[in-house]
C-alpha cells in the first residue's frame, strides 16, 4: 500500500505498508539491508501501545523492540514486522480491562482467560505471507516465543535459527516474565541461539 525510507536512531530503513484481502490483515514492514544468500534476521513484533509508545515497565515490549531494531540494523540483512495484535491480540480495551485484573492480582494469564480470551490469541498467517511477498522463505527469527516459530514453520516459512531476545528490563517486569516462561512457554531462561532443524 506504501513505501518511504524511514530514518530512525538505529538506523535507516525503509518502511512499507502491507494490507491483505481481509481489512483486518495489516502490518507495517521496516527493512533493513540488501538479502543475500543467508536467510534475514526478522523480528515479529506485536503492537503495544502501553510499552512501545508509553514506557510501560509492565512488560518487555519497548525493550524488545528497541533490541530488534538494533540487532536487525547490526545483521547483513533485516525485517521488522510490526502487528497490530495488542494484548496478545485482544485488543487495547481489553488490554486495559486485564491489566485491571493484573492489579487485583492476577497474572497476564489468568486475566485474558477472566475476560473470556485464549492466553495469547495471536496469529501469525499474515506474517508468514507478508513475508512471502516481500521474498523471503526462510527466516533467522529474533523471538522467545517457540510458537511464532510453529506458526510461521506451519505457514511455510523455515525458520532456520531462533535467536534470543532479551534485553535489560525492569524489575517490575520479572513477574510478567517469569508468567511468559512457565504458562506460555517462552524460552527465558538461556540466551543461546538455537539451530532450527
Amino acid at each position: 500500500m506504501a513505501r518511504a525510507t524511514l530514518p530512525t536512531r538505529f538506523g535507516l530503513f525503509e518502511v512499507l505498508g502491507i494490507e491483505g484481502r481481509n481489512q483486518h490483515d495489516s502490518l507495517m514492514a521496516l527493512v533493513h539491508g540488501r538479502r543475500g544468500k543467508e536467510p534475514p534476521l526478522v523480528r515479529i513484533h506485536s503492537q503495544c501501545l502501553t510499552g512501545d509508545v508509553l514506557a510501560s515497565e509492565r512488560c518487555d515490549c519497548r525493550a524488545q523492540l528497541e533490541l530488534s531494531l538494533r540487532r536487525i540494523v547490526a545483521a547483513k540483512s533485516g525485517i521488522l514486522l510490526y502487528m497490530p495484535q495488542e494484548g496478545r491480540g485482544i485488543g487495547l480495551m481489553n488490554k486495559l480491562r486485564a491489566y485491571e485484573l493484573q492489579d487485583q492480582g492476577m497474572d497476564t494469564v489468568e486475566a485474558n482467560e477472566e475476560l473470556g480470551f485464549a492466553a495469547d490469541s495471536r496469529d501469525y498467517r499474515f506474517s508468514a505471507a507478508a513475508l512471502r511477498l516481500l521474498g523471503v522463505r526462510s527466516v533467522r527469527l529474533l523471538s522467545n516465543n517457540p510458537d511464532k516459530v510453529k506458526q510461521l514453520e506451519a505457514s511455510g516459512i523455515h525458520v532456520v535459527e531462533r535467536v534470543p531476545c532479551r534485553p535489560r528490563t525492569s524489575r517490575t517486569a520479572r513477574a510478567y516474565l517469569e508468567t511468559k516462561r512457565t504458562k506460555l512457554g517462552h524460552l527465558l531462561s538461556g540466551v543461546r541461539k538455537e539451530k532450527i532443524r
